[in-house]
């Protein structure tokens, strides 16, 4: 079976650091996009951040510059260090990950092959 299991949530100040995990298994995730997306109560679940099969980054641009999202294909786990925190980057956190393109959210809906269950993060 497929999992995704997030870790490394928690409360923080505004202007700290945290750092997300998600490991992977039943699969490869070096072959997979993966990506990370976030959920406010009461928004929609937006993408943040994602890496495709060759490594590219891509980021929404209210994190770029803040948020680095990595992966290392040994551990076949994915990363996202999240600096400068907000108030509003308290959310519930996902990982996705997808084979034919990356996992994505439009008009409410969010496409992917696998999700995890999320890591929450609260910055106060």
């Amino acid at each position: 079976d497929v999992q995704l299991v997030e870790s490394g949530g928690g409360s923080v100040q505004a202007g700290g650091s945290l750092r997300l995990s998600c490991a992977a298994s039943g699969y490869t995730c070096s072959t997979y996009c993966m990506g990370w997306f976030r959920q406010a109560p009461g928004k929609e679940r937006e993408g943040v951040a994602a890496i495709d099969t060759a490594g590219a980054p891509t980021y929404t641009y209210a994190v770029a510059g803040l948020f680095t999202i990595s992966k290392d294909n040994v551990k076949n786990t994915l990363y996202l260090q999240m600096n400068d925190l907000k108030p509003e980057d308290t959310a519930m956190y996902y990982c996705a990950a997808e084979a034919a393109e990356c996992p994505y959210c439009s008009g409410g809906y969010c496409f992917g092959n696998y999700w995890g269950q999320g890591t929450q993060v609260t910055v106060s």
